[in-house]
């Protein structure tokens, strides 16, 4: 079973080079993606009610008072 997985690995992936190395820069790519897109989600959910986009409106609509007197 194992022998036949990595038969199809190699026969699909690794036997060209050029398959091989535009399989590792895919690979990384949509990880890098994954990595940023959930530490980004991550650090939004620990930070909620502290951060400038969620408090940004507090701050506009005191100017916007100010600027009507």
């Amino acid at each position: 079973m194992a022998g036949a997985l990595a038969a199809s690995i190699y026969q699909t992936l690794i036997r060209r080079n050029a398959v091989y190395l535009t399989a590792i820069f895919a690979g990384a790519f949509v990880f890098e993606v994954a990595f940023d897109t959930s530490t980004n989600k991550l650090w939004d959910t620990w930070n909620r009610g502290r951060q400038w986009k969620d408090i940004k409106y507090q701050y506009i609509n005191k100017a916007e008072e100010e600027d009507d007197e």
